[in-house]
């Protein structure tokens, strides 16, 4: 009767197993192209992605010249089980008359975002994980065209251009701190580096966007 009972036994961790979920889910890395998930969303003119060697690696490069347009990964998740963010950007240089707190300002040379769907588009909400330019780091404030689109500064300033530098977020805690609530699922990742308000131009870096427990 033992031998029976260990087989069961072991069949049920075999199947606990199959069905668990990964611990880290890449959204994509770039070493095999832009994935076929991103989309492009116009808002004036084309910022031009593309991808470029550095190295023995693949990122991601882009490119706006008063421009806005950005990539969005559709991808649907609960950030409960997935609360952190992790990706690395490099930017040339902030853009000398982007101000986060005024409309006319309203450009970054690097952005990562998660987004919030909602079946009424005006109800939609966002995290911006941005670049500043003058913004202080650590600072949450709401987007000045939509207030349901949150900047937040991971990074600011100069100071660290012309280098990677790696970034990791619990959007689980960020959203209830922001939002005062939990989240509802995450439908999709963006990325965007626009100067369409400032007329400037801006280069910057991605690579290695992941989602992880």
């Amino acid at each position: 009767m033992k031998r029976p009972i260990c087989v069961f036994v072991f069949i049920i961790i075999l199947v606990s197993l199959s069905r668990s979920t990964p611990t880290l889910i890449v959204i994509d890395d770039f070493e095999k192209g832009l994935s076929e998930g991103w989309k492009e969303k116009r808002f004036e003119g084309k910022t031009i992605y593309s991808i470029v060697n550095e190295g023995d690696n693949h990122v991601l490069k882009a490119e706006s010249s008063g421009s806005a347009s950005g990539l969005i990964y559709e991808y649907e998740y609960d950030l409960k089980e997935y609360p952190i963010l992790s990706w690395r950007w490099k930017i040339e240089g902030i853009l000398k008359k982007g101000d986060a707190t005024k409309k006319e300002g309203d450009d970054y040379p690097a952005r990562v975002y998660v987004i919030f769907p909602h079946w009424f588009p005006p109800m939609t909400k966002s995290i911006n994980y941005i670049w500043a330019n003058k913004l202080p780091q650590g600072t949450i404030i709401p987007n000045t065209y939509y207030s349901k689109a949150v900047m937040v500064a991971v990074e600011s300033g100069d100071d660290k251009a012309g280098r990677w530098v790696i970034e990791e977020r619990n959007v689980y805690e960020d959203f209830k701190r922001i939002f005062k609530d939990e989240p509802p699922e995450a439908g999709g990742i963006a990325i965007m580096t626009d100067t369409d308000q400032t007329g400037e131009r801006a280069v910057a870096y991605y690579d290695d966007i992941i989602i992880k427990k």
